[in-house]
């Protein structure tokens, strides 16, 4: 039975380029059939990287059927996962985000979770000396999660780990960092082909406090301005989108890659009130900057108080 080797929802540039990897070292190194899938269109910096790097783009799932071989990659998150995943037959999880549970297996499993910036460094560890057998096409990948997990190496989630690793990768590349981070992160800002729904659900997380479901959206970006000109009718879709999902709330936080600060829309007084407890700011009409907040997994999660 071939193994499906997927991330999370709203694939990103890890969620894409992970599952490629892992599928390659499956099928070239340990002889195993396996094949990478995707739970979502890639948004526009993993597509940039798949036709960059040639990669064919893994074909797009939404379910898996019951008994199938899975390697989940980038989350541990059922909430991220196709509906039938506790009917799979779930072989390992590699990530890097915190335990969530939920997950149920039909037997013992390999797991590996390390509090690194991206999945593809914790591959890179287990792949060990069987990296010299890596074509350039998945190297290119592998630099290219890490890139965009870290910021390129400004999220407060590197570790020294990532940063040697896109370093190494880079020179045995021909890459220079500061370039090709530029053309991934301008491919990530190009926006204008999404609705504001799907700029929401882009790259979102479902997260619970007590008394209230929140989904928490982060778009990063180079170009916030862009985005900001939308705000209204962002925060109008705000209640449309959490109506749909099931949430209360849907928050908003723009990433300035470049100022390394985030602004998160203010629709209303419950979120002028959670920006207040979380982060000590004061709002300033419907928006308020936060200087050195980059990362949702980091500094946005673990701040929110209602």
């Amino acid at each position: 039975m071939t193994t499906l080797v997927f991330g999370h929802t709203s694939p990103d540039t890890d969620s894409t380029g992970s599952p490629i990897i892992w599928a390659w070292y499956l099928s070239e190194v340990k002889g195993i059939d396996a094949r990478p899938a995707l739970l979502g269109q890639p948004n526009t910096e993993a597509a940039f990287m798949l036709e960059r790097w040639s990669l064919e783009k893994p074909q797009i799932i939404t379910d898996v059927d019951e008994g199938q071989r899975v390697v989940i990659v980038d989350t541990n998150n059922p909430a991220e996962l196709p509906a039938n995943i506790n009917k799979a037959n779930i072989h390992s999880i590699i990530d890097h985000h915190r335990l969530v549970g939920g997950l149920e297996t039909r037997g013992p499993l390999e797991i590996r979770i390390e509090p690194v910036a991206c999945t593809a460094t914790i591959m890179w560890k287990m792949i060990g000396k069987d990296m010299a057998r890596m074509p350039e096409g998945i190297k290119g990948a592998m630099l290219s999660c890490i890139l965009s997990d870290t910021l390129e190496f400004r999220s407060p989630t590197t570790t020294d780990e990532d940063r040697t690793l896109a370093h190494d990768l880079a020179r045995d590349l021909g890459i220079d960092i500061g370039d090709y981070a530029a053309q991934m992160f301008a491919a990530k800002s190009d926006v204008s082909a999404f609705s504001d729904a799907e700029l929401l659900r882009m790259d979102s997380k479902e997260f619970d406090l007590p008394g209230a479901k929140l989904r928490v959206s982060v778009l990063e970006t180079t170009a916030p301005q862009v985005v900001l000109d939308r705000k209204d009718s962002l925060m109008q879709a705000m209640q449309t989108v959490a109506a749909e999902d099931g949430v209360d709330q849907v928050l908003l936080f723009v990433v300035d890659i470049l100022n390394e600060e985030a602004t998160l829309l203010i629709p209303n007084d419950m979120v002028k009130t959670l920006a207040e407890k979380s982060f000590g700011m004061a709002p300033d009409g419907d928006t308020v900057v936060l200087p050195g907040v980059m990362s949702r997994k980091k500094q946005i999660i673990p701040s929110l108080k209602i």
